[in-house]
Order: C-alpha cells, then sequence, then structure tokens
C-alpha cells in the first residue's frame, strides 16, 4: 500500500511540473498608452497586458502586472532583470539588446502629429517641423529615423506622464506631441482636450507593438509558440474585439482621475 500510494504521489508531481511553472513572472507595460496598456486605479490592463496573461497562462504560468513604474523605467527593469515581460514595446535597435521581441505583432500602431487646433502647425514634411518644439515622453520612441530627426533638429520637452503633454499643447507651450493616432484621440477625449487638440493627416510612421521578454528571462524559448497564437488571435478577430473592449472601458472611466507612478 505504501509503495502504491508513493508512485501515486510521485505521478502526481511529475504531472503538476510538466503543466505548471512555479516561477511567477512579473510583467509592466507603457502606463498611459490605451487601448494598448495603462494604469487605472493600481493596476496595469489593457489589450496587451490581457493577452499576455492569456498567453502565459496556456504555457502554464502566473504572470505578475506591475503597475509602479513608468514606461522608461519598466524598460530599465526588464533590462536589469527585475522584471520578465514587457506586454508591448515598439521594437527598435537598442531596445533589442535586452529583450526578445515577437515576430509577430500585437497590434499596428499608426503614429499622428497632435497639435493645437487654434494654432496648428503648417506641415507637409519633415523639415517642416525645424525649429518646432515637440512633447515627448520619456521612454517614448517613434522609429530610429524619426527620434534621429526629433533629437537634431527640435527642441524636445520630456515629460513623465500624457496628461503634461495635452496640457502644454492646448495652452501651446509646445508646437507638437507625437502618438499613436488611436491613443491620442481616445485620451483627448477622456481628458476632455479634444476641442483643443487635433491630430495632422500626415502619419509619422505606422510603428508595431511586439510583446517582448528580457534576455535574463530565460523565456526566449517560447517566442514561436507565442508568435502562433498571436497569429491566430489576428485572423480569429481577438484582437480587434479587445481593442474596441478596451477602447471603451477606457472612455467609460473617463471621471476618475488618472493615477499617480513612481518616476
Amino acid at each position: 500500500m505504501t509503495i502504491r500510494w508513493l508512485g501515486c504521489t510521485l505521478l502526481s508531481l511529475m504531472l503538476s511540473i510538466s503543466t505548471s511553472h512555479a516561477r511567477v513572472l512579473k510583467a509592466c507595460g507603457h502606463p498611459f498608452y490605451p487601448p494598448v496598456s495603462w494604469v487605472q486605479g493600481d493596476q496595469l490592463t489593457g489589450l496587451a497586458p490581457s493577452v499576455t496573461l492569456q498567453l502565459f497562462a496556456e504555457l502554464g504560468y502566473t504572470v505578475e502586472l506591475s503597475a509602479d513604474y513608468n514606461w522608461k523605467r519598466c524598460l530599465r527593469e526588464v533590462q536589469l532583470g527585475n522584471a520578465d515581460i514587457v506586454v508591448a514595446a515598439y521594437r527598435i535597435p537598442s531596445r533589442e539588446t535586452y529583450l526578445w521581441f515577437s515576430q509577430q505583432p500585437v497590434i499596428a500602431d499608426p503614429v499622428a502629429l497632435f497639435v493645437n487646433r487654434e494654432k496648428p502647425i503648417s506641415f507637409t514634411y519633415l523639415d517642416d517641423l525645424r525649429g518646432k518644439t515637440a512633447g515627448l515622453l520619456l521612454g517614448d520612441s517613434f522609429g530610429e529615423r524619426f527620434d534621429q530627426f526629433l533629437a537634431q533638429n527640435t527642441r524636445i520637452e520630456h515629460v513623465s506622464r500624457n496628461r503634461q503633454n495635452f496640457e502644454k499643447l492646448a495652452r501651446q507651450r509646445i508646437d507638437f506631441m507625437p502618438i499613436g493616432l488611436l491613443s491620442g484621440r481616445l485620451q483627448s477625449r477622456k481628458m476632455r482636450y479634444h476641442d483643443k487638440v487635433v491630430a495632422l493627416d500626415y502619419r509619422v510612421s505606422t510603428e508595431f507593438y511586439y510583446l517582448a521578454v528580457g534576455h535574463r528571462s530565460g523565456l526566449n524559448e517560447h517566442m514561436p509558440f507565442i508568435d502562433r497564437r498571436l497569429k491566430e488571435m489576428q485572423q480569429d478577430g481577438t484582437i480587434q474585439r479587445l481593442t474596441n473592449h478596451y477602447s471603451l472601458k477606457y472612455l467609460d472611466n473617463a471621471d476618475k482621475p488618472e493615477p499617480q507612478t513612481s518616476p
């Protein structure tokens, strides 16, 4: 009886180990980029956190979503190995030194320039931005070419929260703000700046948000599975349904104050 019990116990333990991971993963994301990800209350929420939780649950992991970081610190914590996953990020060369990116994007993100409605800048070519003042969130990137142009030809004012950029734009303290078109429109409505700021027709680029894991996380072996599931979620309409759901969720909380996150 004892041998039989021991055998059953060992079998149960082996099955448990094969289907679940004892390690709890830590994930972070952009705190001000709805519907991709944002902090609501003390929770990181949005399309990308939802997808991350689902995919890693299918792999047998528990994921803890951190809402304590601004965007720049989120990237830094994963680089240092203090966090494992960035729920969604643009893929640029400097980040590939410490992140493994999925090949399949989570969502496409057309980048637009938001300007003051009463004093819009005249814009046809990038050169029209020379000498202007741009508002950027700490850690933001919009592609290597555009980032380099801004650094060399404009005055950049960095902020830690997007509301600061919208306020500056509404008061004509900056000339423009690059941001994803959908996110910019959602935020301007929620913050009640829609009557003061507007997106220009010009698109800086169409960037893509990818799920990423840190080089120190040891999770890169799962990327083929993640790519396959992301492709399936695109094809069956799951990503679009989640995008619509979280866009409405963000706007439904329009009267709730934004969180204060650590710098």
